[in-house]
Order: structure tokens, then C-alpha cells, then sequence
């Protein structure tokens, strides 16, 4: 790539199930020139999460347009002003955007946040950022641990999970993750000091998973849905709290799933059991509770009372197959892509 020229991976093909390499395309192109009121972004990192793939279907979910054929992947960035027609910023600043997929891009500035002289900014895309915010919000909000309680949750090494359980932690609850293989589970317990977390992928899941919740659960914090969500059903307490911010197991369906309705027994049991489910959508929050977020996980991070974990992958050109992986399972923490050196 010359200085004369930007990359940027697009949206190739809509894909069928899980994505393939594909679906998406590396192009190079013209390098973009601010016009007045503008600021021209060199990507440092990139974050790559779930719910960019429902931006991949022909029609998105309701809280976000989908990707167009040709356009740029979208996804929160860390990137550099280098170039600055607006008032408000300065070559040279550090920025929290929206840049996508892309080694530069343009903003008018109202995406972007200041990140200042921090000594990691790529955390501004995990615990500092927005999966951090989601565990925050889910749990704290929704779920509202009690000490004592019991708090369950599914891919509990990914960037919103790990941080969901070492939250519930410090609310006094248990905190029980589930998550695919042995080694997650072991950084888990021992990194991350969750009181227990099962592999997903080994037999008798929910008899597992009752052993280690002998009191039943209190709150479980729903990212994956499929078995996961069958095993913690029978458990759930009399008047137990269920954040939802996603369903993964579900995200590359390409038609219901087999075997009989389960739908009317799970109405029952959220009946009879008083279980307050509420799905949300981050975005909703940002207005009036992120301050007190940025505030108090800053100041937990720094007294080490919450650890972060990141996989870094090096070069756009990795970000689709380090995405399908993701979608697959096969990251550990927060995973970014190291666009470009600072």
C-alpha cells in the first residue's frame, strides 16, 4: 500500500450460515482527503464482535442498517488523526470511532471520543468500551446480583462474559461460566476467579451444570442461547433475571431448529417461575449511564479488581477469518486486529 492509496474489506456476498472468505473482499483505494468540517483516520485497531453478523444479511436487525454489497465491513476502531479540517480535532489525537474495517477513514467527528495518552488504547474496544459497557449494563442494571446469588454465563471467556463474571464477583454472587474447551475454563477459574466454568462441549451439560448450582441459578446472562439456555432453564429461581444481548448459536441459522417446539415450556417456566427476561441493545445506554461506567471500570481495571484479556491478530487482511473464528469460538478474550503500528 502506498501513501497515496487506502484499504478496506468489504462486503462480498451475503453469506449462508457461517461466513466464508468469500464473503468479503480486500480492495485498495484511493486514499479520502477531509473536505472542511472533517478529519481523515488512520486505523490502529480494529474490534471484531458477534453482532456484526446479522449486519451481514440482506436485512439487518432493527437497530442498525445492514452492510450493503461493496460497502465497508462496519466496527468500532482506535485510530489516529492524521489529517484535520475540523475545529475540534488535531493531527496527532488519539480517537475512539467508527471507522470499520478500513486502514483510513473520514469522520465529521461526532462518532468520535478522545482517548487521550492511555497506555493501551485497544482496551477502548473491550472492557474500556463496549462489551465492557454491555457486561455493565446487563448485569448490573438487569440482572442485579445479589450477595449470595448465584450468577450463570455462556461464553464466559469472550470480551462481554469475562467481564460479566468477575462483576458478579464483586457483587458478592457465585459466578459459574460456561464456555468451549479446557483451556477457557481453566484461565477462567484461575485468571479470571469465577467459582467454577464448564466445557460446553463435553456430555451431561445440564446435569453439569446443576451439580455445580445446587441452590438453582438467580441470574443468568444470555449471549449464546441454543443448549446452553436448555441447561439453565430447569434451574432458573423463582423470581430469577435474565439479560439478553444475544443469541450466537443461533446468529448463522439458516432455518429453525430441529426437534420439537420448546417454545410453550419455556413460556411456562417464565410464568410459573416469575423469571424477568429483558433483551437490550447497548446503544440505548450510552446517554445516561456510560460516564459511570468509563468512571468505575477504569478505577476497578486499574486496582486490578477487574482483568482484561485480549487475542490481537495482525493485519486487516486477518480480519475475516479471525471474524469466523470468533463466530466459532476460537478466540480467547477480547479479540482486535492490530490494523497498523502507532
Amino acid at each position: 500500500m502506498s501513501q497515496d492509496t487506502a484499504r478496506r474489506i468489504v462486503l462480498a456476498a451475503h453469506p449462508r450460515g457461517l461466513p466464508t472468505a468469500q464473503d468479503f473482499r480486500l480492495e485498495e483505494v484511493p486514499m479520502p482527503a477531509p473536505d472542511e468540517g472533517q478529519v481523515l483516520l488512520s486505523t490502529l485497531y480494529l474490534s471484531l464482535d458477534p453482532y456484526m453478523r446479522n449486519l451481514m444479511d440482506k436485512v439487518g436487525p432493527v437497530y442498525a442498517e445492514a452492510v450493503r454489497l461493496g460497502a465497508p465491513m462496519v466496527g468500532g476502531t482506535v485510530g489516529r488523526v492524521v489529517a484535520s479540517r475540523h475545529p475540534g480535532f488535531q493531527a496527532g489525537e488519539l480517537v475512539l470511532g467508527n471507522a470499520g474495517w478500513q486502514s483510513h477513514a473520514l469522520s465529521d467527528g461526532s462518532d468520535l471520543v478522545r482517548l487521550g495518552d492511555v497506555e493501551q488504547p485497544s482496551l477502548a474496544l473491550g472492557g474500556l468500551g463496549m462489551p465492557g459497557f454491555t457486561a455493565y449494563v446487563g448485569l448490573l442494571d438487569i440482572g442485579r446480583p445479589r450477595p449470595g446469588d448465584t450468577v450463570v454465563v455462556a461464553a464466559a471467556s469472550g470480551a462481554v462474559g469475562s467481564v460479566v463474571g468477575q462483576l458478579a464477583k464483586l457483587k458478592g454472587a457465585r459466578a459459574i461460566g460456561i464456555a468451549s474447551g479446557v483451556d477457557k475454563c481453566r484461565q477462567v477459574v484461575e485468571e479470571l476467579g469465577f467459582d467454577a466454568c464448564l466445557d460446553r462441549r463435553e456430555p451431561d451439560l445440564a446435569a453439569r451444570l446443576a451439580a455445580v448450582c445446587p441452590d438453582g441459578i438467580d441470574v443468568y446472562f444470555e449471549n449464546v442461547g441454543g443448549e446452553v439456555f436448555d441447561a439453565v432453564l430447569p434451574l432458573l429461581n423463582i423470581g430469577a433475571r435474565m439479560p439478553v444481548c444475544g443469541v450466537i448459536a443461533h446468529y448463522n441459522d439458516e432455518a429453525p431448529p430441529a426437534g420439537p417446539d420448546r417454545l410453550p415450556g419455556a413460556m411456562a417456566a417464565i410464568l410459573q417461575k416469575r423469571i424477568r427476561v429483558q433483551g437490550f441493545v447497548i446503544l440505548d445506554h450510552y446517554a445516561d449511564r456510560y460516564d459511570a461506567f468509563r468512571r468505575e471500570m477504569g478505577q476497578w481495571v486499574a486496582e486490578g479488581r477487574i482483568k482484561l484479556r485480549e487475542d490481537v491478530v495482525e493485519g486487516l487482511e486477518a480480519a475475516p477469518e479471525a471474524f469466523i473464528g470468533l463466530l466459532q469460538g476460537r478466540n480467547h478474550g477480547k479479540l482486535v486486529v492490530r490494523v497498523a503500528a502507532d
